[in-house]
């Protein structure tokens, strides 16, 4: 059955899981697939701005999605594209799930008719900004989560940096599961796993040896601390 935003909101809501699901954002070279794959986590993202160091092109990420195996999947990562760049994209590799980090509204993220997340700047839920959370949250009822980041609205992540947790929203739900970014890495997982209990985690800069450029070493530790928290 295809994908379908009504089907979508009637969806039961269903307990915290039992485990922390991983993204690893900014994927560029197979042998980092490879190392993601084997240390166990559930998406890889890949970036398409043009103004990001972890940018590919269409042909670039076709041949990275072509080494992914089964059951992980794929995320295209965009800032404020034309509706024309978001279908190339969509027409080429056919991602599982669409990521949208700039000022797109309900409306423009709902018309490719694909799942998606939401990413959010600090700036929406800290300070005076946080006033303006829950009308960005109405504002795509079927976004299949919100990633919450320490760079400003509008803005791309994979800064390194991470924002104030003592603002983490609270009440997950079915609807607006919540995703951490911002500066996360081996060192400072396990405090983030039990202090805000998030339902997935998106990690880049904090797993790699320069923007891009992955390391296996430091995804396996990102991994195993994960696993243990």
């Amino acid at each position: 059955m295809p994908y379908s935003p009504e089907l979508h909101t009637l969806m039961p809501t269903l307990p915290q899981p039992l485990r922390t699901r991983v993204k690893i954002c900014g994927l560029t070279r197979a042998q980092d697939i490879a190392a993601a794959v084997h240390a166990g986590v559930d998406a890889l993202g890949f970036v398409f701005v043009p103004a990001s160091p972890r940018h590919l092109s269409l042909e670039q990420a076709a041949a990275l999605f072509a080494e992914i195996p089964p059951f992980v999947q794929t995320v295209a990562l965009f800032l404020d594209p034309t509706p024309s760049e978001v279908e190339a994209v969509i027409q080429v590799l056919s991602p599982d799930l669409l990521q949208f980090h700039g000022q797109e509204s309900g409306e423009f993220c709902r018309q490719f008719s694909r799942p998606y997340i939401k990413a959010l700047g600090v700036d929406l839920f800290t300070g005076d900004g946080a006033s303006q959370l829950s009308n960005v949250l109405n504002d795509h009822p079927t976004a299949r989560g919100f990633l919450l980041d320490s760079h400003a609205s509008g803005a791309l992540g994979g800064t390194g940096g991470t924002f104030d947790w003592s603002h983490w929203p609270k009440g997950q739900s079915h609807r607006n599961n919540f995703i951490l970014a911002g500066g996360l890495n081996a060192a400072n997982v396990p405090c983030a796993l039990s202090t805000l209990h998030p339902y997935a985690l998106d990690v880049s800069s904090g797993v790699e040896d320069a923007p891009g450029i992955k390391s296996a070493h430091k995804i396996f530790e990102f991994m195993t601390q994960v696993n243990l928290n």
